[in-house]
């Protein structure tokens, strides 16, 4: 299971900033058999196994640290579920110039497309064979 990114993001952040600030947990951080994804899906499990919707923060953060600190924990299974996290995330500048460029690029190349393509309804109409004298309209 692998959550939400912005939940992924938000984990990954609160744990780089732990193991900056507290040398013995960057040590256990830094253990090669543990991994973000197992973090992911412990705390998940142990959410469903709790029967709670909501939690604040810092309940969320301590059973992502618990799972680093642990040496033998059990993970649990992957479940296959949608994380909402309240944290908004904000982008620096160039990520923003990024993605208006981007959305620019997109937007132009959309246009473009649509100008290279025929329109369908001039097709149909010129392909239309004309009929000469009445139509069935005509009394």
């Amino acid at each position: 299971m692998k959550g939400t990114q912005a939940f992924q993001y938000t984990i990954r952040t609160y744990l780089d900033k732990m193991a900056e600030s507290d040398a013995l947990f960057a040590v256990k951080y830094a253990n090669p058999s543990k991994s973000l994804s197992e973090c992911i899906t412990y705390i998940i499990c142990q959410v469903q196994k709790s029967g709670c919707n909501g939690f604040e923060d810092d309940e969320i953060f301590g059973m992502a640290v618990h799972y680093w600190e642990e040496s033998e924990i059990e993970v649990g299974k992957p479940v296959n579920c949608q994380v909402v996290v309240n944290h908004t995330i904000e982008l620096t500048e160039e990520e923003k110039e990024q993605a208006r460029q981007d959305a620019i690029a997109k937007l132009r190349d959309e246009e473009a497309s649509k100008m290279r393509r025929p329109s369908q309804s001039k097709k149909a109409t010129e392909n239309r064979p004309q009929v000469e004298g009445r139509s069935l309209f005509d009394f």
